[in-house]
C-alpha cells in the first residue's frame, strides 16, 4: 500500500549519515514510491472517513439545516468534482508531498503557495481533533468519559500508530474502514425501512423552531451551510498529500482523488437521506442523536454495533489524518519554510519506521491540546478555511498551462478548462460571502500573521527560505 521515506544514497557506501535529516549535501531524505490506486483510495478515504463526518460532523448540520442538510451536501459533492479536477491537474503537474502550497506555490508563486500552506496547515491542525471529540458519544453504551478526555486520548493513540511503519497502517485502516461502511450501510438500510417523509422534505428543506413549529430553511442559511458541507466532503483532496510516494502519479492521482470523491460522497449523502426521511420526528431529526434513532429503528444490541464501529471509524480517521497531515509539514521543513533549527528537526525520520516522527508529533500532540476548545468554533474555522483553500487551488489551475507548465506532457488535464476553475472560484467567493464575520476574523487574523511572517522572514531570503521542490524525478518529466 504504501511505504516509509528513505534517503535516496541509501545504497551508496560511504554516503549514509547518521544524521537521519540529510544525506550527502545536505539533502533531505527523499519519499519511496510505493503506493497505488488501491492503496491510495484506502489511505483517503480513511483520511476523508465518511462514515466519521457523516456520524460527528453531519449531526450538527441537522439542527441547522434541518431537512435541507442532504441537499447542501450534494450540492458540496457537485462543487467538489470541479475542485477534483483542480487537484487531479495540479498533483498531477506538481506531484509533491506539501499539496496546495506546492501547487500553488509552483503555478502562482512563493507568496501565493505560503498563504495556501496556512489555510492547509490551519486544516491539518484541527480537522483531526474534531472528529476525535466524537468518540465519548459513540462508546457511551459501554463506557461512559468526558468527550474532550477522550478526545485527546484518541489524538495521542493516533500520534502512536503515526510513528509506526506505515505499510502496517494501511492495513489497519484498510479494516476500520470496512467497519464504518458496514455501519453507514446498516444505518442507511434502517432509515429508509422505517421511513417517515417523503424526499421532497429535502427540496423543501424545514426546521424546528420555537414552540415546535417547523419553519423554512433560508436560501441564505443553505448557502452557508455549504462551508460547513465542504469541510464535511474535504478528505478527498489529501490523496496529493501521497502524490511523491505513487507510483506513475500521471494515473494513479486523479484515479485516486476522484474514486474517493465518489465513493466518500456515496457513504455520507445515502445514509444522511435515510436518516432525513427516517428520523422518527423532526425534532429528533434535529437533534441528531444517530444511535438513538439505530435503536429506535431496531433494538439496543444493533444500536450498540452501530456505536463501537463509529468509534472505530474515528480511531481510525485520526490516525490517518495523523500520519498525512504529517507529511505536509515534512515538506514544508524540507522546503525550508522555518528557521533552520526547526527545518532539521522536521524532516528527521525515525531510524526503525522511516517515518517523520518530530512532524508527527507537532500535528498530534496540538491537536490533543485543541480537543479542549469549543466543537463549533473549530468546525466554522475550518469550514472557512477550506473554502480559502479551495479558493487557492481553483486559480493556480487557471495559472496550470501557461509558462513551462504549460509543455508538461505527463501530467492529466481536466476536461473543460478553464470554465471549472472559474466556476468554482465564483461559488466559493460567494459561499464566503455568506459566513458569520466572527469565523472570517479568526481565519483572516491567522493568515494575516503569517503574511507578516512571510514579508519580513521568508521574502527577503529567497535562496535560503520557502525552497519549494518538486521530487527530482518529476523536474525531469516535466
Amino acid at each position: 500500500m504504501t511505504d516509509t521515506l528513505s534517503p535516496p544514497d541509501a545504497g551508496i557506501p560511504g554516503q549514509r549519515d547518521a544524521r537521519s535529516t540529510a544525506v550527502a549535501g545536505n539533502e533531505p531524505q527523499k519519499l519511496k514510491r510505493s503506493i497505488g490506486v488501491v492503496g491510495g483510495t484506502l489511505l483517503t478515504l480513511s483520511c476523508l472517513t465518511p462514515a466519521s463526518s457523516l456520524f460527528v460532523i453531519v449531526p450538527g448540520s441537522f439542527a441547522v439545516l434541518g431537512t435541507g442538510t442532504a441537499l447542501a451536501l450534494a450540492i458540496a459533492m457537485v462543487i467538489c468534482i470541479g475542485v477534483a479536477f483542480c487537484y487531479s491537474e495540479l498533483g498531477t503537474l506538481v506531484p509533491s508531498a506539501g499539496g496546495e502550497y506546492a501547487m500553488a506555490g509552483s503555478t502562482l508563486g512563493k507568496g501565493t503557495g505560503w498563504l495556501a500552506f496556512i489555510q492547509a496547515l490551519i486544516v491539518v491542525l484541527i480537522v483531526p481533533p474534531i472528529i476525535a471529540l466524537g468518540t465519548a458519544q459513540y462508546l457511551a453504551p459501554i463506557l461512559h468519559v468526558n468527550a474532550d478526555l477522550a478526545g485527546a486520548a484518541v489524538m495521542l493513540l493516533a500520534t502512536v500508530m503515526g510513528l509506526l511503519d506505515l505499510r502496517a497502517n494501511a492495513w489497519i485502516t484498510g479494516i476500520f474502514l470496512c467497519l464504518e461502511v458496514i455501519a453507514s450501510a446498516l444505518v442507511a438500510c434502517l432509515g429508509f425501512a422505517h421511513s417517515n417523509r417523503s424526499a421532497s422534505v429535502m427540496l423543501h428543506p424545514q426546521l424546528v423552531g420555537d414552540g415546535g413549529h417547523l419553519n423554512v430553511v433560508t436560501a441564505g442559511t443553505m448557502i452557508a451551510g455549504l462551508a460547513t458541507a465542504l469541510f464535511i466532503t474535504q478528505g478527498f483532496s489529501t490523496a496529493v498529500y501521497l502524490a511523491e510516494e505513487m507510483e506513475r502519479p500521471n494515473r494513479t492521482v486523479p484515479r485516486t482523488v476522484l474514486w474517493t470523491l465518489g465513493i466518500g460522497s456515496a457513504v455520507i449523502l445515502i445514509p444522511t437521506i435515510a436518516i432525513t426521511m427516517g428520523a422518527p420526528s423532526m425534532s429528533a431529526l434535529d437533534n441528531g442523536d444517530i444511535s438513538g434513532m439505530v435503536t429506535a429503528w431496531s433494538d439496543s444490541a444493533v444500536g450498540t454495533f452501530v456505536s463501537l464501529c463509529i468509534a472505530l471509524a474515528i480511531i481510525n480517521a485520526a490516525i490517518v489524518m495523523v500520519i498525512q497531515n504529517s507529511r505536509v509539514l515534512y515538506s514544508s521543513a524540507r522546503d525550508k519554510a522555518w528557521p533552520e533549527p526547526v527545518n532539521r528537526a522536521l524532516v528527521d525520520l525515525s531510524k526503525k519506521f522511516g517515518s517523520p516522527w518530530i512532524s508527527t508529533l507537532a500535528v498530534g500532540v496540538p491537536g490533543a491540546v485543541l480537543c479542549f476548545v469549543p466543537v463549533d468554533t473549530l468546525t466554522n474555522v475550518t469550514g472557512v478555511a477550506v473554502t480559502l483553500l479551495y479558493g487557492f487551488v481553483a486559480v493556480a489551475a487557471l495559472a496550470s498551462r501557461r509558462g513551462r507548465h504549460k509543455l508538461n506532457t505527463t501530467a492529466w488535464r481536466m476536461p473543460l478548462w478553464p470554465t471549472i476553475p472559474v466556476a468554482v472560484i465564483a461559488v466559493l467567493l460567494y459561499v464566503l460571502s455568506q459566513q458569520a464575520m466572527s469565523d472570517l476574523l479568526i481565519t483572516g487574523g491567522i493568515t494575516v500573521a503569517s503574511l507578516l511572517y512571510w514579508v519580513f522572514y521568508l521574502r527577503p531570503r529567497p535562496d535560503t527560505r520557502w525552497i519549494i521542490t518538486v521530487p527530482e524525478d518529476e523536474q525531469v518529466a516535466a
